[in-house]
């Protein structure tokens, strides 16, 4: 039998995607969810489910009382648009359920934790393209500070208490079970309208470029860190940056139905590049960040099609 992992978020669309991987691997997962973004039909056959707040006493007894030995910590209040709004929620939810886990994780038999945190919003705009793990950080948003001060936070504990701390810095990711409501992934929301017929808005004149990562990439990247001891940090993206217009349209090509886009106004305020180089873990773990793009929006793309028979 593998480790006693906890999945938080694990109901989401990361978090379930590995969750499913870590049950398959053999590992006991308990995935904490408190369903407010999250589907029970995302968690996988063999994963266990509590639903609880990670702000909450139950999150920090689950933690201690079932022996969790590694926690994976993808729960987050991610609509970077309601940070900006109301940023003391983002930090009560971010930082404040945060050190609830860690506190509960110190207290248990915890050995590692695995910190979802964001290669987009942490860099902010950037000096050089793509961006490796020693680019300065310089988040433009309340969300982007709360996941640069979780990793200060584990930081201390990795110090203080010897936790086996690894951040892995996301870039945009998408994939099968993404949702296409709220703060989502531009590819669910582009792929939802796409198939009811609704014309889909793009922010301004498009130009605007990410690091698109497929969510198998993710998990990968996951497993390749389980175990992994010190206090480590990894980007996980392509290196590659893709426009919005590019993107829109080979989604499109994938889904093979839909309207063409319309232009709207810019988003205020929003990041105009993003792209970040997986370089380091692929050196120092052999992980090679790198589903072909058009491989993974098509296997999207039918997923979407098979959601919406």
């Amino acid at each position: 039998m593998g480790s006693v992992i906890c999945v938080t978020g694990g109901a989401g669309f990361i978090g379930s995607h590995v969750a499913e991987a870590l049950t398959r691997d053999g590992h006991q997962v308990l995935i904490l969810d408190d369903l407010s973004s999250g589907r029970k039909e995302n968690v996988p056959a063999g994963a266990e489910l509590v639903i609880a707040d990670i702000r909450s006493d139950e999150a920090a007894c689950t933690i201690v009382d079932r022996g969790v030995e590694i926690l994976i910590h993808h729960a987050a209040q991610m609509d970077v648009r309601k940070s900006v709004a109301d940023p003391r929620f983002d930090a009560d939810v971010n930082i404040g359920g945060f050190l609830n886990l860690l506190e509960a994780a110190r207290r248990g038999s915890v050995k590692q934790v695995i910190f979802a945190s964001t290669g987009g919003a942490i860099y902010g705009e950037q000096d050089v393209f793509p961006a490796d793990e020693n680019h300065p950080v310089r988040p433009l948003s309340p969300y982007g500070v709360s996941k640069l001060a979780s990793e200060r936070y584990l930081f201390f504990y990795n110090q203080q208490y010897g936790l086996d701390v690894t951040c892995l810095r996301y870039a945009n990711i998408y994939g099968p079970r993404q949702s296409p409501h709220g703060e989502a992934g531009v590819v669910a929301i582009f792929a939802h309208k796409l198939l009811a017929n609704v014309q889909p808005t793009i922010n301004g004149d498009g130009r605007q470029t990410r690091d698109y990562v497929y969510v198998g990439d993710v998990v990968r990247a996951n497993l390749a860190v389980l175990g992994l001891p010190g206090f480590r940090t990894f980007n996980v993206g392509t290196g590659v940056e893709t426009d919005v217009n590019e993107l829109f349209e080979r989604l499109r090509a994938a889904i093979g139905v839909g309207p063409p886009a319309d232009h709207g106004p810019a988003k205020a305020g929003e990041q105009l590049r993003s792209c970040i180089t997986s370089g380091l873990i692929e050196s120092e773990l052999g992980l090679r960040i790198g589903t072909p793009f058009d491989q993974g929006i098509q296997i999207t793309a039918d997923w979407f099609k098979a959601q919406a028979r």
